[in-house]
């Protein structure tokens, strides 16, 4: 039968489920009002909807790797409470995410979450992922997933703070070993630290090099006592700075955190494992994850609420 826009208006209504699950359950049902209510709420969509106004900045960060270390994948799922990341049932649920993510050929979230549910086919990736808000009580959202494959060498992966750092490092070698691995984990925890954004400086574009070039000059310019050095002199300084970010942000340029003086490059170090080994080593990039990352955390006062409350 056809259902009318109506009948969807009132199922939304009802249960604060979203337009097209409400077309749907409304389908399942043959328009059936109660029934399309039930069918909503055996899949969590009423709850799910009903809570998905809630902010979603908590969570955990997984990291998978294949037992050859030749595909990884790093997932986030967030949830609304710090005590809800830490608990058995979102734990368990995040790495069935990952695992999904493990395998998906999605190209984008959307895409992910539309496919079905590896542990439950008769769902959607959304579905399941509804069904677990209304289990767990808390609005939860997969935020996003990175696959990284590998054919000339190892993926190694990080976890940091028990999950609200996930870390996976590409390091393509010709020779696998336990020293090359714990070199790759030492890369990865100093990736979790130090918050590069580039692996080398032969990433950083141009455009981006000639922007803070313009900033820098701006700088200087508002400064009364540099502004009068010679222009040569101030092109020196320009340049001088931009190394010193780019020391920053490229990895394989940053100080090494574990340098007995203090001094070693990342770059340098990896050099030195290679040479003990007898590899050639190199590390193709990285994809770094940090919970809640980019996302406005919701800060309760709820002295003021009261006291706003009580007219006071």
């Amino acid at each position: 039968m056809a259902i009318t826009a109506a009948q969807v208006k009132e199922l939304r209504e009802a249960t604060g489920a979203g337009m097209m699950d409400c077309k749907k359950a409304l389908t399942a049902t043959e328009g059936d009002m109660d029934k399309a209510v039930e069918w909503l709420r055996e899949k969590g969509l009423a709850t799910a909807q009903k809570k998905a106004s809630r902010i979603a900045a908590e969570g955990l960060c997984k990291v998978l790797v294949a037992d050859d270390g030749k595909k990884a994948v790093v997932v986030e799922v967030n949830a609304e409470t710090d005590f809800v990341a830490k608990n058995e049932k979102f734990q368990n649920y995040v790495a069935q995410v990952a695992e999904q993510a493990m395998e998906t050929e999605a190209g984008d979230i959307e895409a992910f979450l539309a496919e079905p549910w590896k542990f439950d086919t008769t769902k959607t990736v959304k579905e399941a992922l509804a069904g677990q808000i209304a289990v767990i009580g808390e609005n939860m959202n997969i935020r996003r997933f990175q696959q990284v494959k590998q054919d000339n060498g190892v993926i190694v992966s990080y976890t940091h703070m028990g999950g609200k750092i996930g870390v996976l490092v590409d390091i393509e070698t010709d020779v696998v070993n336990d020293a090359v691995k714990e070199m790759g984990t030492n890369v990865a925890m100093q990736i979790a630290a130090m918050r590069p954004q580039y692996t080398s400086d032969k990433e950083v574009s141009a455009e981006y090099i000639a922007h803070e070039k313009e900033v820098l000059m701006a700088q200087i310019m508002n400064d009364p006592k540099e502004s009068q050095k010679p222009e040569k002199v101030i092109q020196g300084m320009i340049q001088g700075r931009i190394n010193k970010q780019l020391k920053e942000i490229c990895l394989l340029d940053q100080v090494y955190v574990k340098a007995e003086d203090g001094k070693q490059s990342v770059a340098k170090y990896v050099e030195q494992v290679a040479k003990a080994n007898g590899a050639k080593i190199t590390v193709k990039g990285f994809v770094r994850f940090e919970t809640g990352e980019g996302i406005e955390k919701r800060h309760d006062d709820f002295a003021a609420e009261v006291a706003a409350q009580a007219g006071m």
